[in-house]
């Protein structure tokens, strides 16, 4: 999980992890979307398959990169807990509020 937050705490592969939501893209067709130079993009790219958000498909001279689908998966588990805590803390406020509201009303 930490290599998956530092990764993407780099705006410049957070950019690419959105652009390839939408689907596979050469190293060329990233740094034409982002105006970055394609060395860079392919150290960016390096940084995200070392962290497994990638993957990548060599075809003829050309390498295409897509998401991988379980990190991101892992990712949504892992925020998960911590909707369910604060639904629960929520939850509790609400019925303090509610008891209040009884003892105004009383």
């Amino acid at each position: 999980m930490n290599e998956t937050l530092q990764a993407l705490a780099e705006p410049n592969r957070f950019k690419i992890v959105e652009l390839l939501k939408k689907g596979p893209l050469t190293v060329g067709e990233i740094a034409d979307s982002l105006h970055l130079r394609q060395p860079q993009v392919s150290k960016h790219l390096k940084v995200l398959s070392e962290a497994g958000l990638v993957q990548v498909q060599p075809e003829a001279n050309r390498r295409i990169y897509k998401l991988r689908a379980q990190p991101f998966q892992e990712f949504q588990n892992w925020l998960h807990s911590f909707q369910q805590i604060w639904e629960g803390r929520l939850d509790s406020l609400d019925v303090y509020l509610q008891k209040l509201q009884n003892k105004k009303k009383k």
